[in-house]
């Protein structure tokens, strides 16, 4: 009896868990970029980065960004780094990626 009624269940159960996974946003399941093991060395020398002729510096703050909310702009000293996707030039922070949606931000001197 008890084998006839896993039978009978089995199908219902296998449909409820494929649904609890579906009421997850699919930008939070899905990382695009990579966190790094440890931040670079040169970010946590306080070392700029270098971007179209600019020197942005790393600030002691993170962000908290789904990697859907970034734009890769390149790389910089091995280091991806980012724009935010709803910023427009002249732009406010670039990013570099610290861990799971978590994102050092940089400004120029002039705004710190």
């Amino acid at each position: 009896m008890k084998i006839e009624w896993i039978k009978k269940s089995l199908p219902f159960f296998v449909l409820f868990l494929m649904g609890c996974g579906g009421n997850i946003p699919k930008e939070e399941r899905l990382e695009i970029y990579q966190a790094p093991e440890l931040e670079a060395e040169w970010i946590r020398k306080g070392e700029p980065l270098e971007f179209e002729g600019e020197l942005w510096y790393p600030v002691d703050g993170v962000e908290n960004l789904l990697d859907s909310e970034v734009y890769l702009l390149g790389e910089y000293r091995g280091v991806q780094f980012f724009l935010e996707k709803t910023d427009v030039r002249p732009y406010d922070r670039l990013y570099t990626k610290f861990g799971r949606h978590r994102f050092r931000y940089f400004q120029k001197k002039s705004q710190l």
